[in-house]
């Protein structure tokens, strides 16, 4: 399979997944967050795939009501993200004492306990869906602005530029017209990657307490509710929630790597 293919089918499936997802939230309504509890911890069947919760709710159900909070999350989160990472490095183009400085904000990010920053940050902001996004949009972006400067230190050494500089044009119009265009791949595939590690580090915030509430349907609420049950033999309320995770992560990893290997010219097979 070519690298054009093998991305135009990565790609289909993870739209067919990001749209399925919420039409399927939307379609359930709130059917998976009703209690039944005629109906409670009964293990899959053909009627219900995933079995049920303590509260006799659906799972199946829930995991979609989760993964389209998951989605809208790591949606959000990924494109601060991405945007702050944007403006670090175009800042470092504007000069050597610029680039110095983000070079060492950028070190000091990285230098600190991802994990760790990220539940003080979620403590410190109260919780919830907000501080969440903040969260990770803080904690990731240092990654992909190293990147993003790196390709800049070698865009500004480009013959076209140093004309550009040569006819008496600003450092902003260079940053804006030649530097800003030539970072636009690796800003969409940076984003595309950056958008797997939001969903997970959304469900582990909330797994652990400090992400979002107890009363949503979200991923990381039903693997930390299953914790406490698996003990007496409950295992599918971990399995079907992991598995799904898992499999949207995976999916939106293999998509960011064929956009990755398709926009790297070191990686490109005529």
């Amino acid at each position: 399979m070519t690298a054009a293919l093998r991305l135009a089918v990565m790609t289909a499936l993870a739209g067919a997944v990001l749209v399925a997802v919420p039409l399927g939230s939307g379609a359930l309504g709130d059917l998976g967050l009703r209690a039944d509890f005629t109906a409670r911890n009964l293990p899959p069947s053909w009627a219900r795939p995933l079995g049920t919760d303590r509260m006799g709710r659906d799972l199946a159900a829930r995991v979609v009501h989760g993964l389209t909070l998951s989605l809208q999350v790591g949606l959000l989160a990924a494109g601060l993200s991405t945007a702050i990472a944007l403006v670090v490095a175009l800042v470092s183009s504007l000069g050597r004492a610029a680039d110095a400085a983000m070079g060492f904000l950028t070190d000091v990010m990285l230098a600190l306990p991802h994990l760790l920053l990220l539940l003080l940050i979620s403590f410190a902001l109260g919780g919830g869906v907000t501080a969440v996004i903040i969260a990770v949009a803080i904690s990731h972006w240092p990654r992909l602005a190293r990147l993003l400067r790196a390709e800049i230190r070698q865009v500004r050494s480009a013959p076209f530029v140093e004309a550009s500089r040569a006819f008496g044009r600003s450092r902003l119009f260079v940053a804006r017209h030649h530097i800003l265009p030539l970072l636009l791949p690796q800003l969409l595939t940076g984003y595309v990657l950056m958008f797997p590690h939001a969903i997970l580090h959304e469900a582990a915030l909330t797994f652990l307490g400090f992400g979002l509430e107890p009363s949503r349907p979200a991923i990381g609420v039903m693997l930390s509710e299953a914790m406490r049950h698996i003990g007496a033999g409950r295992w599918w309320l971990a399995v079907g929630p992991g598995a799904a995770l898992v499999m949207l992560v995976l999916c939106l990893e293999r998509v960011g790597d064929a956009l990755h290997r398709r926009t790297n010219p070191r990686e490109l097979r005529l």
